[in-house]
């Protein structure tokens, strides 16, 4: 597919995927939100990625929703003839019929599709990320931000709630207290207190932003996928369990599996013949 908003750029076992509207802050129109549902479906079947990146073109990651798709007080939105026959909103209406996966063709389907995709998605949060850029940098499992990222629920300012998972996600990743605060003042916050809070892992200056993400991205890489993958569903499990015998079990049936692979057998022969093991994500 040839995608008109994003950038898809493959190197090894690494996919990065770019917001490419720099001139209006890498905001969504209904057409980047169908191309990164579409392109993140596509990278979690294509077997050679075994780790991507998320980031924004120019100086910001995401300003969020592109408010002129929503004009003169109308609540429909508005998409031109041209995008419409190049598919964008066509699933949205399968949808409704029921026709596709649940959020197939949308930004909610893409948040979907990144927490439960079979490999780790890293944010390279390369400046601004606000309201819908904030949900998709919490959706992501890891985030990686420039000293000039900036990051704002923003929703109740515009007059809206919440959206794209990010009363889910925000909650989980700072708690409860914070994150109901920033919800209710729209408050912006710094690169700074973002680590502080804990919603980036890392801050480096913005030229280096995508090249750290790549750093971690390389690292999980080398790992065997089917252990990588197995690891991220694990934990997403946990956060909804209360009970640890239950997780346990989790535990012991993801396990077994592990145990059943070539690339637990190659990774054992690899120890005892010191050397460097060759995963094949079977």
């Amino acid at each position: 597919m040839q995608y008109q908003r994003l950038i898809l750029e493959k190197e090894g076992h690494i996919a990065t995927v770019t917001f490419n509207r720099p001139d209006q802050g890498n905001s969504f129109d209904f057409v980047i939100m169908e191309e990164i549902d579409h392109v993140l479906r596509a990278l979690d079947e294509d077997n050679e990625v075994r780790a991507v990146i998320v980031t924004g073109a120019g100086k910001y990651f995401c300003t969020g929703v592109d408010l002129t798709m929503f004009v003169g007080g109308k609540s429909e939105p508005q998409v031109d003839k041209q995008e419409f026959e190049n598919g964008a909103a066509s699933s949205r209406i399968q949808e409704e019929l029921g026709e596709v996966p649940w959020g197939k063709g949308t930004v909610v389907g893409a948040v979907v599709v990144m927490r439960t995709m079979r490999k780790p998605v890293i944010a390279a949060v390369n400046g601004p990320a606000v309201g819908l850029g904030f949900s998709m940098a919490l959706a992501c499992d890891i985030r990686v931000g420039s000293d000039t990222a900036r990051f704002s629920t923003i929703f109740v300012k515009r007059g809206l709630a919440p959206d794209t998972g990010a009363s889910f996600t925000l909650p989980r990743v700072i708690g409860f207290p914070k994150a109901i605060e920033l919800f209710l003042t729209g408050d912006t916050i710094d690169a700074a207190e973002a680590l502080r809070l804990g919603i980036v892992s890392k801050v480096v200056p913005q030229s280096d932003v995508v090249k750290a993400a790549r750093e971690i991205a390389a690292k999980i890489a080398k790992h065997p996928p089917l252990a990588v993958s197995a690891t991220k569903q694990a934990l997403y499990a946990s956060a909804a369990e209360t009970d640890i015998i239950e997780q346990m079990k989790r535990e012991i049936d993801y396990q077994d599996k592990m145990l059943n692979t070539e690339d637990f057998q190659e990774a054992a022969r690899a120890f005892l013949e010191k050397r460097d093991p060759v995963f094949k994500g079977r």
